[in-house]
């Protein structure tokens, strides 16, 4: 029998402790998560500013911008011009993709008048037209004039996922410089240590396109961040929520 004075409720279930900690453990997680995308949100603004800033000015002459680069190691996007004869036969093929075709940037040596070599990024060719045989028009002989953005060189394969450079077939994944020295047969110690994108050129509708340097940089940090933020939030009701069911007696 029941006592009259008995409420009629059982105990509450033990504490939820392996889920208080596993749910804490992926709450500091995912602020993580979102605090780390807000520091890339701080740095993908300073570079986009960075870079709106160097596009404008006026271009440099080569000497300038390897001054800057001895001093800083950084010439990204910066506007140089330079003059000197390319060496079609020992140009190196990028993987590229340009407004939604396929294909290659094209990176030629230029010889400068001193006998030094830049390698500059003529453009876009599609697939079948990887052959400079197929593009006569476009390989201009004597001596030209190159205005562009110097770009910074890559110290290492960005991530494990993209491949090897091929130099046996000529295709390269990533902008490997001594690599691309290397196959065409290019001394380190005549070459200026960066590229160089040129800009559209004289020439429209010969290949390869010119003016491919990408500008607009993506910038979808502050909704990933949200993102994030706003499941940590929402993991943290469940939480509460899951606790304090557990802790309530039960009828």
């Amino acid at each position: 029998m029941t006592s009259s004075g008995s409420s009629g409720r059982g105990p509450a279930h033990g504490f939820p402790w392996l889920v208080l900690i596993v749910g804490t453990a992926a709450l500091a997680a995912l602020l993580a998560l979102g605090t780390w995308q807000m520091h890339r949100l701080a740095w993908k603004e300073a570079l986009i500013a960075t870079i709106d800033q160097r596009i404008v000015s006026a271009p440099r002459p080569l000497a300038d911008i390897e001054r800057l680069y001895a001093t800083s190691g950084d010439v990204d996007y910066w506007p140089v011009s330079l003059r000197g004869t390319f060496l079609h036969g020992q140009e190196n093929h990028f993987l590229a993709t340009w407004r939604g075709a396929s294909g290659y940037f094209v990176y030629t040596p230029l010889e400068l008048a001193d006998g030094r070599l830049v390698f500059v990024n003529r453009g876009f060719v599609p697939f079948d037209r990887k052959d400079s045989s197929t593009r006569p028009e476009g390989q201009v002989e004597g001596e030209v004039e190159i205005v562009g953005l110097a770009r910074n060189p890559l110290a290492a394969k960005p991530s494990w996922i993209v491949p090897d450079n091929d130099l046996v077939k000529n295709v390269f994944y990533w902008k490997d410089i001594a690599a691309m020295a290397s196959r065409s047969g290019i001394e380190r110690a005549r070459l200026i240590p960066f590229f160089v994108d040129a800009g559209p050129g004289d020439h429209p509708g010969t290949l390869p396109e010119g003016g491919v340097t990408i500008i607009d940089l993506p910038n979808n940090h502050l909704q990933y961040a949200i993102t994030w933020y706003g499941l940590a939030a929402a993991l943290l009701v469940v939480l509460v929520v899951f606790i304090r069911g557990r802790l309530r007696p039960r009828p």
